[in-house]
């Protein structure tokens, strides 16, 4: 047996059923070996990025691994931007890169180069992932491989990568020799027990009670602990842009998202709650604003989170209780204590975050009445209304992510996920072709994505076509870069350089036409339920081009580097002062620990 296949059956053992790839020489050799398996199959990309990028959503989704593999050189290098998306969300994948000939690399020579394509794609690659190794002897594969994967997938996952040169690709080896890794002896979290009662102890005594839950929670796989959680405290939840699947719309604790683009209610509860209790969410600044230390002004901040570096950043944001823990360990021993739970009425609490919500909806009359030009919030409202109960949907970066992430609505089994992290424009398009081979096109497939984030990978347009994959594409079509615009409007007076003047799009139309994709394109408000339900209806591939008024604002909105307080312009200071639940606490009646 050669050293491909071995990887190849090792893939096939961890259920990966699906490798994404561009080929070229340095890796042609494992390619070659994943043709004509019935176990696992090559998925041909038309970019490495979206290799990667369709890798690391085929691992969101599972139960596979995301892999994606290229060549040396520029191959390796392209595949940098989605292996930043895993690392950033924690995704767990895998990266093989090929390399030149071990006789051909410069080693510790000064030169640049010797081997033709040879970069150092490891020491490139080490900053933004768990483990990166190139192979050195052909017998070691078995011990890279293993000691790669349970990296990827333990304590806080993420990305890996291993470069395998090409000679060394097609060495024999006998796999009974082969030395395993041992899996290393994981000493129990100490103290989590003590931090869950203290925990319930500032809850039986809290008045002001809010619940955050980020995207921590389902990489744990805490979902069912997490159900269990949301009927036993009734208190409100918000949770993070990650976390926003993981409480249906309708839920009656859910009070919608925070953050610099978060709904105003949700803010208002943050900045008024005098106990925070945040899960798997690791509060950066898109969440607490451009000023941390202010965070939460009056609460008891308990944050919960598998990254100890996480809970010691020291930029302001001090939690008063830190607890290292997994999601899913913390609410285990969380529901063990549920006996001792005995909470205060706080009905005057969440009445006043119901008054918020009514006072302060993202989905506004005006927005329906618009005549000219789609409204991307009754876009995401008939959206909402008319997608499947298991959709899953995949947006883009910029205005279009926050559009969707404010405007949608989503119900119990729906998903919905984005690069967050490195939120890259061009991704939802990958990763919507990932998914689509995650779940072998059982479930319906949505992708938003802008007009920017669609010409960066629109060449995807061809593997859709190629296995016609079902996938519903909208384009949220404002033709510029409409949250720099607005960026620009608050900072340099309005001047649109790049982002208006100087930047343009082509006839998305015609563009998918070409490439044999079946395409609508909306026009006003009117339009939006007949051709939704249009698109959502047919069984293969659709691009829908959604023209949007090119001012058209993302709303509300922190401006940057401003305090989560500051929802200037679109909700005056002195409005939101005015409305604030309560004043600064004495002393006297905060919470002590």
């Amino acid at each position: 047996m050669n050293v491909s296949k071995f990887i190849a059956n090792y893939l096939a053992s961890l259920n990966v059923k699906h490798v994404f790839l561009i080929t070229g020489g340095a890796i042609a050799f494992f390619v070659d070996e994943l043709s004509g398996r019935n176990d696992i199959n090559y998925i041909c990309m038309h970019h490495e990025q979206s290799a990667a990028m369709a890798a690391e959503s085929y691992s969101r989704i599972g139960p596979g691994l995301g892999v994606a593999t290229a060549t040396s050189g520029p191959g390796a290098t392209n595949l940098i931007t989605g292996i930043c998306c895993a690392w950033f969300d924690s995704i767990p994948c895998l990266y093989i890169t090929g390399q030149v000939n071990t006789e051909e690399q410069k080693g510790e020579s000064k030169v640049r180069q010797i081997g033709f394509q040879e970069t150092d794609i490891v020491e490139i690659v080490k900053p933004i992932t768990k483990f990166a190794q190139k192979l050195e002897r052909a017998e070691d594969i078995r011990y890279m491989l293993e000691k790669a994967v349970y990296l990827a997938k333990s304590g806080r996952s993420g990305p890996v990568l291993i470069d395998v040169p090409v000679n060394l690709q097609y060495a024999e080896i006998n796999p009974k020799k082969l030395k395993g890794f041992n899996l290393p002896h994981v000493k129990k979290n100490a103290g989590v027990g003590a931090k869950v009662l203290k925990t319930i102890d500032l809850l039986n005594r809290s008045k002001r009670p809010v619940l955050l839950l980020g995207f921590g929670v389902r990489l744990s796989g805490a979902q069912l602990e997490k159900d269990k959680l949301l009927k036993i405290l009734n208190i409100p939840v918000i949770t993070t842009w990650s976390g926003l699947d993981l409480v249906p719309f309708n839920n009656p604790n859910r009070v919608g998202q925070s953050g610099i683009y978060g709904d105003r209610a949700s803010n208002l509860a943050i900045q008024n709650a005098d106990l925070l209790i945040s899960v798997g969410a690791r509060l950066d600044t898109r969440q607490t604003g451009g000023k941390p230390q202010n965070y939460a002004r009056e609460a008891k901040k308990i944050v919960i989170d598998i990254d100890e570096a996480e809970l010691d950043k020291k930029r302001g944001l001090n939690p008063d209780l830190p607890i290292r823990a997994d999601a899913k360990e913390f609410l285990s021993a969380f529901l063990k204590q549920q006996s001792k739970i005995n909470m205060t009425n706080i009905t005057d609490w969440t009445g006043q975050i119901k008054s918020w919500k009514k006072k302060y909806p993202i989905l506004k009359e005006a927005h329906f009445k618009q005549k000219e030009y789609v409204n991307p919030y009754v876009f995401c409202k008939v959206l909402s209304d008319l997608m499947s109960g298991d959709a899953i949907i995949i947006s883009d970066t910029g205005a279009s992510l926050a559009w969707t992430i404010q405007g949608i609505q989503l119900r119990e089994g729906q998903r919905l996920f984005s690069a967050f992290g490195n939120s890259p424009m061009g991704y939802a398009l990958p990763a919507a072709i990932g998914a689509c081979f995650a779940i072998a096109n059982t479930r319906p497939v949505i992708c938003i994505t802008g007009d920017g984030g669609l010409q960066i990978n629109i060449q995807e347009f061809q593997t859709i076509m190629h296995h016609k994959l079902p996938v519903k594409i909208f384009s949220l079509n404002n033709k510029c870069y409409g949250i720099i615009k607005q960026f620009q409007d608050t900072w340099i007076n309005s001047r649109y350089e790049a982002s208006q003047k100087g930047y343009s799009t082509p006839d998305f139309i015609k563009v998918a036409k070409s490439y044999g994709l079946n395409s609508v394109q909306i026009k006003n408000n009117q339009e939006l339920k007949r051709k939704i339900a249009q698109v959502l209806a047919s069984q293969g591939p659709v691009f829908c081009d959604v023209l949007l008024n090119p001012d058209q604002k993302v709303e509300p909105k922190i401006e940057f580097g401003m305090p989560l307080e500051d929802m200037t312009p679109y909700l005056p200071r002195a409005e939101f002062r005015k409305n604030m639940l309560i004043s600064p606490l004495p002393e006297s009646l905060k919470l002590k620990i």
